[in-house]
């Protein structure tokens, strides 16, 4: 699993307040539709953007609840939201949410399950803490949608199941519905939000798995740094010569708890 500690928030802060990973974070919230006043569950907060981005929707007389395990994260998503005074955060994680039952109105996770050992339990942990009537929203990526051109492909075929290696579960969208109506929960709908770039950009997706995914797969042991960096290398100079092609797509599931 991918550890989130300062240097690697650092460079999340970055690529997550570009426009890649933004449009991602503007369908999980769209399909949530905070109103004033609404209490919501922001599981696994992360830095705090999409927490900021929800007290502004409540208002003052609403709430968000961050929650996340991550010491490093919860230090940035703090600062972040130091104006506001309806946001408080919690040390928790999504399979055993600190809240009680029938809390908040809505709650959202925007690429935590993948992460998970147990998803199941976290599904039936967000229809707990949801009020009737609540909406659950969870963004997450299905990674056989990744596409990544290369001249070597079968070499980026053993960086990226490499990096299969960080994550629990690479199709978390798909089991989704299942879980939601197993938890009790109407499924509604799943969306797709696909990002796609043949332009390798400072604060884009791919440049920020690029230098994770090199980090990660040399840091464990997965993949010689020699190759590693030539499969980083290449990316670089494909780039330079206008043949970059990346994309990726994150899908965006909803449910509703029964009035």
């Amino acid at each position: 699993m991918l550890e989130f500690d300062a240097r690697t928030t650092e460079l999340l802060n970055i690529a997550y307040s570009g426009a890649d990973i933004t449009r991602r974070r503007q369908a999980s919230f769209d399909a949530l539709q905070p109103a004033p006043g609404d209490v919501i569950a922001d599981i696994g907060c992360g830095n705090g953007l999409l927490t900021a981005e929800l007290a502004r929707a409540v208002g003052p007389d609403g709430g968000v609840l961050g929650i996340d395990i991550s010491e490093d994260m919860m230090t940035a998503a703090k600062a972040r939201c130091s104006d506001f005074p309806q946001v408080t955060f919690l040390n928790g994680s999504a399979e055993s949410l600190p809240l009680d039952d029938a809390s908040v109105d809505k709650a959202v996770s925007v690429q935590v399950f993948e992460y998970l050992s147990n998803i199941t339990t976290a599904v039936a942990e967000a229809a707990r803490v949801l009020r009737p009537g609540g909406r659950l929203v969870i963004g997450d990526i299905h990674f056989d949608s990744w596409l990544w051109h290369s001249d070597n492909p079968e070499r980026m075929q053993r960086m990226m199941a490499a990096w299969d290696k960080h994550l629990v579960e690479r199709c978390v969208p798909a089991l989704l519905p299942p879980m939601f109506r197993d938890a009790g929960l109407v499924y509604e709908r799943t969306t797709s939000e696909t990002i796609l770039d043949t332009v390798l950009k400072p604060d884009g997706l791919a440049n920020m798995m690029m230098i994770l995914i090199r980090a990660y797969v040399v840091g464990n042991d997965l993949i010689p740094e020699a190759e590693a960096q030539a499969w980083f290398d290449e990316q670089e100079q494909m780039a330079r010569d206008g043949r970059f092609f990346f994309s990726l797509t994150h899908f965006v599931t909803v449910g509703r708890k029964p009035d």
